[in-house]
């Protein structure tokens, strides 16, 4: 990747709606080098993904919570992989500290939340967790 790749990464970050016009104008390159590079740069995995990210606020129906997980021993990357077979993790995060991974989590209900738990806690190589529910975020 060069500077122009980066560039380009970072306008799709801000406003992953942008046009191949609007792009190319930015950048100051042609229509056709924007189209060619993040076809290269999906072809690569470097873009493995466009989303939409709502305010927690559009969704008052849905529960959202951070979930600490420590993992026993070496088996992190057993762990990663079975949290991302749940349909409720948002994201998973490696990270230093007290826990070893993050999750982030979305239910229904409470009680939909407690399920999701449950699985959670059976995982072969999951230590310990801790979870705290979302309740607003600022920004």
């Amino acid at each position: 990747m060069d500077d122009i790749d980066r560039k380009l990464i970072a306008l799709l970050r801000a406003d992953a709606r942008r046009s191949v016009a609007a792009l190319a104008k930015k950048l100051g390159v042609a229509r056709g080098t924007v189209t060619h590079r993040l076809r290269r740069l999906e072809d690569e995995q470097i873009i493995v993904g466009y989303t939409v990210k709502l305010k927690p606020e559009a969704e008052p129906e849905h529960i959202r919570a951070w979930m600490g997980v420590q993992v026993d021993g070496n088996q992190t990357r057993e762990v990663v992989a079975s949290l991302l077979g749940e349909p409720a993790a948002i994201a998973i995060h490696d990270t230093n500290g007290r826990w070893d991974l993050w999750a982030e989590l979305q239910a229904e209900s409470p009680a939909e939340l407690s399920k999701v738990l449950e699985r959670v806690r059976l995982i072969k190589g999951i230590r310990h967790t801790e979870t705290s529910i979302l309740l607003t975020s600022f920004r």
